[in-house]
């Protein structure tokens, strides 16, 4: 069977992407090949910084070898030789004109620093975009164990991604990136969150005594709008102090006006009649699956933010700690709801302090005493 042949340097560039920052890293390799010692002008980049592989074997080869003698290297190809065999070892198709391309593309070697800049920048959004996207495989893998530590293990992943980014791009300003979020992901169990949000609603108007232990959870973590507003109905009867049964609950419903949506009040009260189970359960699979959607939200919404090259990372910086900020938000109620219950320490009586005499007899000495001492 007849080997493919090696791509030369049209066949590196038709495979490389057609973003700009492919001519930024062409242009500053080109810049380290004609001047090899503005290498230490460069900072904040690796080879892992480079979009192709071919770039980054070039780069890595520019920075293990050291650098030639300003005069020798203006009459001879020796030090390029090494660097193209050396880079040769991680990509095999690179050619000796493909390096004489690359010195044409850069337009000012004394750019060094900016086109590095420009590298770095552009790595940045990569790997902003792949921390958020596993954060949204995490939410969406069924096979684990415990998915809220795994979600919230990857959410602090990506927090230390953003603020790797800070510390080399200082935030200039609060300017949000201008890509649309996207909207709220369906949960493919849908059916499962109804019936589960059913059940805890029943069982807490059947044991109003258990709403009072689920406060972390909020009217927002429900899926649908009604379940949504029934529990706002729960929780402000429990409140108040009165009586909480189907009918009561069904009258706060009315209103608020939830039954303006064509909701019918015997389809109501159906559903708050089949209590099951405890408050505490149900109201904590009610905040895990909106700790998950919420995760899943921010994941997609950076990932976004970073899929658009027209935010800087400045905007980008700004944008994924706004959006972290609502899992730190839901993480605090989830650590409140599953954490250990504090004991209060007992309270200790204080010492008796001399009070004034309660007896009569007390009374009479006190005064025969005061009369002595006159």
């Amino acid at each position: 069977m007849p080997l493919a042949p090696e791509p030369d340097e049209d066949d590196l560039d038709a495979i490389a992407p057609p973003q700009p920052v492919f001519h930024v890293e062409q242009a500053l390799l080109g810049a380290l090949l004609l001047d090899p010692h503005r290498l230490s002008d460069v900072s904040g980049i690796s080879a892992d910084s480079f979009s192709t592989a071919a770039h980054a074997a070039l780069y890595a080869a520019i920075s293990s070898l050291p650098p030639p003698d300003p005069a020798d290297h203006a009459k001879n190809t020796r030090w390029l030789d090494h660097v193209l065999a050396t880079g040769r070892g991680q990509a095999r198709g690179l050619t000796a004109s493909y390096l004489h391309t690359l010195v044409q593309r850069c337009p000012w070697p004394r750019h060094a620093p900016a086109y590095a800049r420009m590298v770095e920048a552009e790595h940045a959004r990569r790997r902003l975009h792949r921390a958020a996207e596993r954060l949204v495989q995490t939410v969406h893998d069924a096979s684990l164990p415990h998915p809220v530590q795994a979600v919230l293990a990857e959410a602090d992943a990506l927090g230390a991604v953003v603020d790797g980014i800070a510390s080399r791009f200082p935030s200039r300003a609060g300017v949000l990136p201008r890509t649309p979020a996207p909207p709220p992901a369906i949960p493919p169990d849908r059916t499962e969150a109804v019936e589960e949000e059913r059940l805890l609603l029943a069982t807490a108007t059947a044991h109003p005594a258990g709403i009072d232990s689920v406060r972390w959870l909020l009217r927002d973590d429900f899926t649908l709008p009604l379940h949504a507003g029934l529990w706002q109905c729960l929780t402000t009867l429990a409140r108040r102090r009165e009586p909480v049964d189907p009918v009561t609950v069904l009258w706060e419903a009315q209103q608020r006006g939830l039954l303006d949506d064509g909701s019918e009040p015997g389809e109501v009260l159906r559903l708050l009649a089949e209590p099951a189970g405890s408050v505490e359960h149900w109201g904590e699979r009610t905040l895990q699956r909106a700790l998950l959607a919420t995760a899943d939200h921010t994941g997609r919404r950076i990932e976004a933010y970073a899929g658009d090259p027209a935010n800087t990372p400045f905007q980008l910086v700004v944008g994924a700690r706004r959006s972290l900020a609502d899992i730190a938000a839901v993480r605090t109620r989830w650590q409140h709801a599953t954490g250990p219950v504090p004991t209060r320490r007992p309270r200790h009586a204080p010492p008796a302090r001399a009070g004034p005499p309660t007896t009569i007899a007390a009374v009479a000495r006190t005064a025969r005493a005061a009369r002595a001492t006159r």
